[in-house]
């Protein structure tokens, strides 16, 4: 595998490999990997493209675009928030601020309609058992009170905002509520970031 610059500051993967667990990994030159997650099950327009990768397929990337990122000089302590495959992006933040030593304390509530849904679950029970300062809830639905995707035990796990920033990744309905419930508790909207899946 091997990858190129297209002098437009876009990247151009020659190769791909497939893991057993469905997670395409590319290689750039300089060593760096970038692992795709796709949930191909929908069969949407993405799925489908997914799906039609075959092995030495050229693929161009951007990004990373938008605002759902950790800055680097943030001092408040993170929230994250995932539904489903929502956890992808929120992965790839706590991946980097585990190489940093997680300098300040994080908790992920990672809700999914069952336990396949949630991907990198071990990955991340692993983290929470090496990192002290990470605090992992996962949460496979129905479980009382949970109906509604993680709002709820967002909402009984956030005592106190100050000092808080959430990071809410997944669907539309999920990303409002949770949302409802931390200004309702005080949270500034701005202070609640969001990536939509759905």
């Amino acid at each position: 595998m091997s990858g190129t610059s297209t002098g437009s500051g876009r990247r151009t993967a020659a190769g791909r490999r497939i893991s057993p667990t469905g997670v395409l990994a590319f290689v750039l030159p300089q060593a760096a990997v970038i692992t795709l997650c796709a949930d191909v099950a929908p069969a949407g327009p993405g799925s489908r493209w997914f799906r039609a990768l075959t092995a030495g397929a050229e693929v161009e990337f951007k990004g990373p675009l938008g605002g759902f990122v950790l800055r680097r000089d943030e001092t408040r302590r993170p929230l994250f928030v995932a539904e489903e495959i929502g956890i992808v992006p929120i992965r790839s933040i706590l991946t980097d601020i585990d190489a940093a030593g997680f300098a300040r304390p994080a908790t992920l509530v990672y809700w999914a309609r069952d336990a396949g849904g949630l991907v990198y679950d071990a990955e991340l029970r692993a983290l929470a058992r090496r990192r002290p300062g990470f605090a992992y809830h996962p949460v496979v639905a129905p479980v009382a009170g949970e109906e509604r995707g993680p709002a709820g035990l967002v909402d009984r796990l956030v005592t106190g905002v100050e000092g808080l920033v959430a990071y809410v990744a997944g669907g539309a309905g999920t990303i409002a509520r949770v949302r409802e419930v931390l200004m309702a508790k005080g949270l500034e909207r701005k202070a609640v970031r969001w990536e939509k899946f759905w």
